[in-house]
């Protein structure tokens, strides 16, 4: 359902909430108490003993097609966004998924890499 970005709930759930750097927002005081609840649960926060959740799954990145380059943790525990913030901060696409990052090109060079001056 999230994860589906072209699916219909995703849809309504972003344009109610909002998307942040590639991610549903939480709504803040618009939203729901279990909705904000509910986006918390893969970043473990608010959790006792520390994130259940993410110490029980794993991601797989499958074709690319689902998988956020920035903003998921693809290459290991820490999302690109995390570990080089300053790169981030630059990119133009934030919101750009793994596939299409390797379909333009991710080499030296590629037209995958568009920053912002």
């Amino acid at each position: 359902m999230l994860v589906d970005r072209e699916g219909l709930w995703f849809r309504v759930l972003a344009a109610r909430y909002g998307v942040e750097r590639g991610r549903l927002r939480g709504g803040g005081a618009r939203g729901s108490s279990w909705w904000r609840e509910l986006v918390r649960i893969p970043d473990g926060e608010g959790e006792l003993g520390g994130g259940w959740f993410g110490e029980h799954i794993s991601k797989r990145v499958g074709d690319g097609s689902d998988t956020f380059f920035w903003t998921d943790p693809w290459m290991d525990e820490t999302s690109l966004c995390e570990r080089f913030g300053r790169l981030y901060d630059l990119a133009e696409n934030k919101s750009v998924s793994v596939v299409e990052m390797f379909s333009l090109g991710w080499g030296a060079g590629g037209e995958a890499w568009v920053w912002r001056r």
